[in-house]
């Protein structure tokens, strides 16, 4: 690693638990983020930040102003332009030495493969169940870890799942077949506290991490099948630990 990066990193890389060996394994990962809104433009900026080399940012809407209270890379000159590519351009901003795709498109079953075949890391914060659960079927079949993460008004949920491995659920595990329509409430509909999005959003970003240090630091322990549950009105975590279920539809056998 170069002086230079070596410099930008050492607040981390002087922590135990990632090292240098750490620090090298973020710079060589990959990391897909699907919906950069309120969960993934915060989330983007920790990753980007710890050193995370590659990221593929897909994202299909276009910034509005309404975005700009929880999203927090976007600026009022961004109105009306494409959350991808705005998101791609704060990342070669922010770290030129990081390698960023934008893909303005949305996700589903007929393009997940191919945009998530060359990752080490899902992180989800889409705003609807039938692309989340899309995005998890894909992830099963790929052999991809997930970390899904989703708030609404002052909950949040942030769980890592690798539904791939055979003692191990997948988000579909979690939520079930009900919700494969898209029908799901929004924030326009509900509301939503920006800082809420944050939390939830900062803590997806540090499961992001663990994931992708597993094996390689003792940080990398990524709590597979366990989501934890943000109540923002009484600021506690609590955690949930996920049966496989061996009918699951994504990843029963």
């Amino acid at each position: 690693m170069e002086q230079e990066r070596l410099d930008r990193f050492a607040r981390q890389i002087i922590i135990p638990e990632i090292g240098g060996a750490g620090q090298a394994a973020l710079a060589k990962a990959h990391v897909a983020i699907i919906g950069i809104g309120g969960i993934g433009s915060p989330a983007l900026q920790y990753l980007a930040g710890a050193g995370v080399g590659t990221l593929t940012l897909i994202e299909d809407d276009s910034v509005d102003a309404s975005n700009l209270q929880r999203q927090t890379i976007y600026r009022e000159a961004d109105v009306g332009t494409s959350k991808a590519e705005v998101a791609a351009r704060w990342v070669q901003e922010f770290d030129a030495a990081l390698e960023v795709r934008a893909i303005a498109e949305r996700i589903g079953r007929e393009n997940a493969a191919q945009h998530l075949g060359g990752v080490d890391v899902v992180l989800d914060g889409c705003d609807n169940f039938a692309t989340r659960l899309a995005v998890s079927d894909n992830c099963v079949a790929l052999g991809k870890p997930l970390v899904s993460a989703a708030v609404g008004r002052f909950q949040g949920q942030v769980g890592a799942f690798a539904g791939h491995r055979a003692d191990q659920p997948c988000y579909r595990c979690f939520v079930g077949d009900a919700f494969d329509a898209e029908d799901c409430d929004t924030c326009a509909e509900d509301g939503m506290l920006g800082a809420m999005a944050g939390w939830t959003a900062t803590f997806g970003a540090m499961q992001a991490i663990r994931v992708l240090l597993e094996g390689v630091s003792t940080f990398g322990q990524p709590d597979w099948g366990k989501v934890h549950v943000f109540d923002g009105l009484r600021s506690t975590i609590r955690p949930l630990k996920i049966a496989k279920d061996p009918e699951c539809g994504g990843c029963g056998v």
